[in-house]
């Protein structure tokens, strides 16, 4: 069975069109009206080889809150359609991702138990134009909609566009192996509840 899905997501504040297949290649076209966004999002999609395309149009006249959340949010329902019911997946995966002085560690849980720890010091206000707090935002839509118990640390670094990097990173790489098909038990549901 293919693990491809496309959802549109319209409120008052955005408008997000979104389409993953899980097993891909790593193809990205991401427009979010947002360039430090794309450049994050064309990371999760290149590291964990899923194409992924995302066209995003929110309210950034206020500010860059509501589309970076909302793009989140669509991105992790996507994946939970795309995933058909998480049957014979992997479950677990962690990834450690260095980038220069920075190391992070990613581990996650595609548990449909949504959870997010974050443990990341920013030193700087911005990215590019974005509000360093929303990164936090970015991987709680991400995890909630996704219905993924995810784990970040960065665990030391300098510079802060090489943490939040490796943090999309360590996302990527993880859900690669996470997602991945069990060899041994393709058709199984990875709970002994017999679902997640």
């Amino acid at each position: 069975m293919k693990r491809k899905a496309k959802i549109s997501r319209k409120t008052k504040e955005t408008k997000i069109d979104v389409e993953i297949n899980i097993d891909g290649k790593g193809k990205y076209k991401v427009k979010t009206g947002i360039g430090f966004l794309d450049h994050m999002l064309e990371q999760l999609s290149k590291h964990s080889s899923m194409d992924i395309s995302v066209k995003a149009k929110g309210d950034t006249h206020i500010d860059l809150h509501h589309t970076t959340e909302d793009t989140g949010i669509a991105i992790g329902e996507c994946l939970k359609k795309a995933s058909n019911k998480f049957l014979g997946i992997k479950r677990y995966a962690h990834a450690m991702i260095p980038m220069d002085e920075t190391l992070t560690r990613v581990a996650v849980d595609v548990s449909n138990r949504p959870y997010l720890i974050w443990k990341v010091d920013l030193k700087v206000e911005r990215l590019g134009e974005m509000d360093t707090e929303l990164f936090k935002e970015w991987f709680q839509a991400f995890s909630q909609a996704a219905g993924i118990t995810l784990h970040i640390e960065n665990l030391y670094g300098e510079n802060s566009h090489h943490k939040v990097e490796s943090c999309f990173k360590g996302l990527a790489r993880s859900l690669r192996t996470a997602l991945e098909i069990d060899p041994r038990n393709k058709k199984v549901i990875p709970s002994t509840k017999g679902s997640l």
